[in-house]
């Protein structure tokens, strides 16, 4: 393997679920489903229903073919997934238990068909990944299906590295300058998973070799947090100029799991941060903002909370003056980036690497509190207007706790 280029990239959140590769090689030539979209949500009530029906089987798409086009998944006929870019990851949707026919086509083509094959469902948490290159240069395409291991690895965090770079031979990954060796020997469409101890690592990929020493290719570092559960995909080319597609070596992170108890820190950060002055960066893996119109006073300072990988916040259109330059750097989960809005006016912004899924925002800043009390103005010597606002106090509060459930 030739020396590549050394790329040293911040996350938050390390990537990983469990088991190794469990079935492979389905027929097809085209790429795969990914993304964390809210058109990915929208994939039809009729699935998220089958919670009360029974068994489910909780099943994601990934899409690691670096040669392939943005690609629409249906399952049963029904279109789930659309428009899906090359190393997107879907959230989880929940089918039932059995046979269900999932098929993958060009997103500008439909009649170009990838993928087309009747599936036996079980119950679990399962991603099928699209591995390999349409032109074959490297690799052949081949979905692949990994079953994921989402239970709670307690005090550790469980990691699962998945080698889909078509062109980087088997790989050995280090920490510590190659004294602490924790993948060993993983070839291209295999998977292996561990738990280690919270805390700051810095990866070593390295062509693997019989004392693990080879030379150091790439370096990520990364965070692992307790009790979580991650996949990092290692996707991309080593030496994309010679490659079919210009997409350069990287690893990809996706947080598969999280405890439980994790909602009351969550809640308690929330109490510390007034009622809209946040906003949510990709939650839960959708393409958005979260709120994606907000209305502050002029002086407030809005906190921008990262809660998914590879988001930026870039603004499109501002008031005169105004210094605003936002964060261009593509952050993972985990990062925080405020800003305090001194001037009135309208802030467009968006995330760059999805602003194609309409990925966007706006803020308003208005002089002190006029403009958001011109409605309550005329009911202030109006006793029933009063009346009537105490007993909507449970419906406030109704309010606030979805959405510090949503945080």
């Amino acid at each position: 393997m030739s020396q590549g280029h050394t790329r040293r990239r911040t996350l938050t959140l390390i990537g990983a679920t469990g088991a190794g590769l469990v079935a492979a090689s389905f027929s097809g030539t085209s790429d795969e489903h990914g993304g964390d979209d809210d058109e990915y949500d929208d994939h039809d009530d009729e699935y998220d229903d089958h919670d009360d029906e029974g068994e489910v089987a909780q099943v994601r798409a990934a899409h690691l073919s670096p040669d392939a086009p943005n690609v629409d998944v249906s399952v049963d006929g029904d279109t789930v997934l659309e428009d899906v870019p090359f190393r997107a990851v879907s959230e989880y949707l929940e089918l039932p238990v059995g046979a269900a026919n999932v098929a993958i086509s060009a997103a500008e083509d439909p009649d170009t068909v990838v993928f087309d094959e009747e599936l036996e469902l079980a119950e679990g948490a399962f991603t099928i990944a699209a591995l390999g290159e349409l032109s074959e240069e490297n690799q052949p395409f081949a979905p692949a299906v990994l079953e994921d291991d989402v239970s709670d690895p307690g005090e550790d965090a469980r990691v699962r590295l998945v080698h889909a770079s078509p062109d980087a031979p088997a790989v050995d990954v280090t920490v510590d300058d190659g004294e602490m060796v924790l993948f060993e020997d993983v070839a291209f469409g295999e998977a292996g998973a561990l738990e280690v101890p919270p805390g700051d690592y810095c990866l070593e990929v390295r062509p693997a070799t019989e004392c693990n020493d080879g030379d150091v290719v790439a370096t990520f570092e990364v965070s692992p947090e307790a009790g979580n559960v991650y996949s990092a995909f290692a996707v991309g080319y080593l030496d994309p100029d010679a490659a079919p597609a210009d997409e350069p070596f990287d690893l990809e992170v996706v947080l598969d799991a999280a405890p439980d108890d994790d909602e009351d820190g969550a809640d308690e950060e929330e109490d510390e941060i007034p009622d809209g002055e946040t906003v949510t960066v990709g939650p839960d893996g959708d393409l958005v903002f979260d709120p994606d119109d907000l209305e502050v006073e002029a002086g407030t300072t809005v906190e921008f909370v990262w809660d998914s990988d590879g988001h930026n916040v870039v603004p499109t259109s501002v008031p005169d003056g105004t210094d605003w330059d936002g964060e261009p750097e593509n952050l993972d989960a985990g990062a925080t980036y405020e800003h305090t809005f001194e001037q009135e006016g309208t802030y467009e912004y968006v995330c760059e690497p999805h602003e194609a899924q309409d990925m966007v925002g706006e803020i308003h800043v208005v002089e002190g509190d006029e403009a958001m009390d011109d409605d309550y103005d005329d009911h202030d010597e109006d006793d029933d207007y009063g009346d009537d606002y105490d007993e909507d106090d449970d419906h406030d509060h109704d309010e606030d706790d979805d959405y510090d459930d949503d945080y």
